[in-house]
């Protein structure tokens, strides 16, 4: 997420929406893995089914503020209902062309980047996601993560994850990339993939990682799409043995979202989050 980049596609077409596989009905069930998973993260750890109504639960999730990065044009409010709100068993988050008043000045797109940052923070584990993504030009939905202590220093060098990014000029594909020190868009040498995904706007699907003290896999609903392994050179390429924390934002146009224009007219749009479940 943290700049834009070029990958290879990787031939992988995915029509099908994710059925759920889990218990989500019956509270008294606890939920799984979705199908496709190693079986090697099964006990779970952390979880957000997004039941009840209003705004996301604060023991659970903090929030970025304004304009953060990459020269995006939305701006971030912090528990806005009308950017981030919980109904119906989802998260949704809307990003709006409503120009609104927020903080004082009047912000012409608004959105949410809600994080786990101290309050759900893991060191290995399956973290899985359940979401229906926006689509217009400009659209930018990401699922990724960030270390919680940075212990080899600020961005690229403690690492990011990117479980899955989508843009709106490229609507039916979905992308995997990790940067370290050694690895990352500065160099134009990040480690990423991308597969199809036929549907990622109109139906749910599945996106979720395997975070193993050697590598770490990629799943679109219940195929691996993507591996990275650890070199075995050092934090520089592998600093992915520290904690790292969940962000779920809905970004609209910068510097990859952005790359082939914009369309205002367009919003508003949703990015919905069915549930959020971490296993180690």
């Amino acid at each position: 997420m943290k700049t834009f980049f070029i990958l290879t596609f990787c031939a992988v077409l995915l029509s099908c929406s994710s059925k759920k596989s889990d218990n989500k009905e019956d509270p008294n069930l606890q939920p799984v893995p979705f199908a496709g998973a190693s079986g090697q993260f099964k006990k779970l750890v952390w979880s957000d089914e997004f039941d009840g109504q209003g705004l996301p639960n604060d023991l659970k999730w903090g929030y970025e503020q304004g304009y953060v990065r990459n020269g995006e044009l939305q701006y971030y409010a912090v528990k806005r209902l009308e950017n981030a709100h919980v109904e119906n068993g989802n998260l949704i988050i809307t990003a709006l062309n409503d120009s609104a008043m927020i903080d004082g000045e009047m912000r012409p797109v608004s959105s949410a980047s809600l994080i786990t940052k101290n309050k759900g923070d893991w060191k290995y584990g399956r973290i899985e996601v359940r979401a229906k993504l926006p689509y217009c030009l400009g659209t930018w939905p990401a699922i990724w993560m960030m270390p919680t202590q940075s212990v080899y220093g600020g961005w690229p060098n403690s690492g990011e994850i990117d479980i899955m990014e989508n843009v709106g000029f490229d609507p039916n594909k979905i992308y995997f990339t990790v940067h370290s020190g050694e690895y990352n868009t500065t160099k134009s040498n990040q480690r990423g993939s991308s597969a199809g995904c036929a549907d990622p706007s109109t139906a749910f699907h599945i996106y979720a990682i395997e975070w193993f003290n050697d590598h770490i896999d990629w799943y679109l609903d219940t195929v691996k799409t993507f591996t990275v392994k650890n070199d075995g050179t050092g934090w520089q390429s592998w600093p992915f043995d520290q904690p790292f924390y969940l962000i779920l934002n809905f970004a609209f146009g910068g510097g990859w979202g952005g790359q082939q224009g914009v369309d205002m007219k367009g919003l508003p749009q949703q990015y919905i989050i069915d549930y959020v479940r971490v296993f180690q």
